[in-house]
């Protein structure tokens, strides 16, 4: 799989609603947070929302964070991007220099120490109980909160920039978090042969803490975020992906 950007991570439909969240600092880092309505939710578990390379301004990242929280779930969006993520106009002209000079400024040791700060932060507060659901980019923030032991839960969707086979191995061999990964037909960066790759790694039961693996037919990588809602197959996708998260994280809140 290639470290560079394809041209569905930098494309994509910008969707409508009116998000109903909050920026907040946590750990010091700007974040978008949305809580549960009422006050019966469990105060000890969150949500990372580690969003693709639009992060917090794309309304669509906002929405989905709004729709954990309905869910049942304090969900956060950090800023992986130091207040520099691709901008909305990306959607549509981002050329192959611009992304990988982007790129170029936004390795791991650009959001490691954003991620150690806000984990650190709601340790402090109390949280015991931290589930991950990674978008594109997002993933390997995920994988790394994992094989830190900060997380109970890992979700990617369309990931990117996850090498096959050495990060599955990997997350195989040091990992205790279960892992769903959402997947589909057309995925340069998570391809069909990753995909199975992935499930001869994890599946039948070699990785004990559990793994479950969705695949969405008729969607290409970005469907779960910036895919187009007119097309019905997308939208299944879309819907199907974020209902198959929710239930993979009640399945394990109890860890």
């Amino acid at each position: 799989m290639s470290a560079e950007l394809c041209d569905d991570c930098v494309r994509g439909v910008r969707h409508e609603g009116e998000p109903t969240g909050k920026i907040e600092k946590i750990g010091g880092i700007e974040s978008y947070v949305a809580v549960p309505e009422g006050d019966s939710y469990s105060k000890d578990k969150v949500v990372l929302f580690l969003s693709d390379i639009f992060g917090i301004p794309l309304v669509n990242n906002k929405l989905l964070v709004d729709d954990f929280a309905r869910n049942g779930f304090r969900t956060i969006m950090p800023d992986l991007f130091n207040g520099e993520p691709v901008p909305e106009s990306g959607l549509s002209n981002l050329s192959q220099e611009q992304r990988n000079a982007w790129l170029s400024r936004h390795g791991p040791d650009s959001w490691k120490g954003v991620l150690d700060a806000v984990a650190s932060a709601l340790r402090a507060e109390g949280v015991t109980w931290i589930g991950t659901t990674g978008y594109c980019f997002g993933a390997p923030p995920a994988w790394y909160l994992a094989l830190k032991g900060s997380s109970k839960v890992t979700v990617v969707t369309h990931p990117s920039r996850l090498r096959s086979p050495e990060d599955l191995e990997e997350y195989r061999d040091k990992a205790k978090a279960p892992l769903l990964i959402n997947s589909c037909e057309v995925d340069q960066m998570f391809p069909l042969e990753a995909q199975v790759k992935a499930d001869e790694i994890l599946g039948g039961g070699k990785f004990a803490p559990g793994y479950e693996r969705t695949y969405w037919d008729g969607c290409q990588h970005g469907f779960g975020v910036r895919g187009d809602l007119s097309n019905p197959k997308v939208k299944a996708g879309k819907e199907g992906a974020f209902v198959a998260t929710v239930k993979f994280f009640k399945k394990y809140q109890n860890l």
